[in-house]
């Protein structure tokens, strides 16, 4: 496939393949948009069925990471990179390295953090061979204890947060005592998001591809196990994606018997039109850019030397941005998902043209 023609490259500055034979990597650094500040965005590793398949989500990422910082407020760009390879079996410190050189040739223009198959540790290697890296650092959270460089609390929070919101504008209530909510995917962002909702009184059900994270959820907050086939179809007043993209489809959408869509992961929505075909369902979408936005908030200002009640303050801002797409979306009868890009293309198209 041509990389000028695909569909998700509108938009992007720059597009770079890299190939190291001695450790095997084969990686694609794509920057969509520095206009606001360099392209801050994490590095995922994933054994992709096609180089095709691989380009499109490395696209599709870097895009979703410029209008997240915009619509944070950060003086960031978007970008993204991903590493071809099962991070299980495949990953190794001379990969990492490699990987870090990559990021080096590209002088700033991108920086890199973790992300799917890449942890703190892999990105403090990759730090070994270049200065352009994020969230590595110890830093102090919001209870005052020492945490590593991981985002994937703050990403959490900042989906509890905005959660909360889409269930107050929706359903009417500030709590979410008895409610039941469906969580795909339990890793590191999904199951710090289900201690919250546990610890908020939701009733939970959660699949994995993972048995053992199942098992801890059930075991730890009584979560009900619910096989991956069937967790979009639940009644349930939340559903909310936490695994990889594309999940709300042409397919997907007509299984849905939620009434709020509200979770971390990235590119939820399939296509554009699927965000149209929510809205006339009477499903409220909390757009993914903006709800999941915590993890990009937590290492950016970390990155200014902010101070954990300004980083808390900047999750806690979620709900008012959430707040604005809803009622926006409603006075002007546009998809959430919509109104979400109009305003953060507003934010990093008025740079571009100054």
């Amino acid at each position: 496939m041509s990389v000028f023609k695909h569909v998700e490259f509108i938009g992007h500055q720059q597009v770079c393949f890299f190939n190291d034979e001695r450790s095997g990597l084969k990686a694609i650094v794509a920057v969509h948009n520095t206009h606001l500040g360099p392209a801050l965005g994490g590095c995922r590793m994933w054994p992709y069925a096609s180089e095709d398949e691989a380009l499109t989500d490395v696209l599709r990422l870097s895009k979703g990471m410029t209008y997240k910082t915009a619509l944070a407020g950060l003086a960031l760009g978007g970008g993204k990179s991903i590493i071809i390879g099962d991070p299980r079996t495949d990953k190794s410190e001379e990969l990492l390295r490699a990987m870090g050189r990559c990021v080096n040739q590209l002088g700033g223009e991108y920086i890199v953090a973790e992300d799917s198959g890449i942890n703190v540790e892999d990105v403090r290697i990759m730090s070994k061979e270049t200065p352009h890296v994020a969230g590595v650092n110890d830093s102090v959270n919001m209870q005052g204890k020492i945490k590593n460089g991981d985002p994937s609390p703050a990403t959490a929070y900042g989906t509890y947060v905005g959660l909360c919101t889409a269930v107050k504008h929706k359903l009417g209530r500030s709590d979410l005592d008895g409610l039941k909510i469906a969580i795909q995917g339990v890793g590191n962002v999904g199951y710090y998001l289900a201690e919250y909702l546990h610890q908020a009184g939701a009733d939970l059900y959660v699949s994995d591809i993972d048995e053992a994270k199942l098992a801890r959820a059930k075991k730890n907050l009584g979560a009900t196990i619910v096989h991956s086939k069937e967790i979009m179809s639940l009644d349930v007043d939340v559903f909310s994606p936490c695994a990889m993209g594309g999940s709300i489809n042409d397919q997907s959408i007509e299984l849905l018997e939620a009434k709020i869509i509200a979770g971390a992961a990235n590119n939820q929505l399939h296509h554009a039109i699927h965000g149209e075909k929510l809205k006339s369902k009477g499903i409220l979408y909390a757009p993914d850019f903006v709800i999941n936005a915590g993890g990009v908030i937590d290492i950016g200002l970390q990155r200014t030397g902010a101070s954990p009640d300004k980083i808390h303050e900047s999750l806690t801002n979620i709900a008012n941005t959430l707040k604005a797409i809803f009622c926006r979306s409603e006075k002007e009868n546009i998809p959430t998902s919509t109104i979400a890009e109009k305003m953060a293309e507003q934010k990093f198209s008025t740079t571009q043209s100054a």
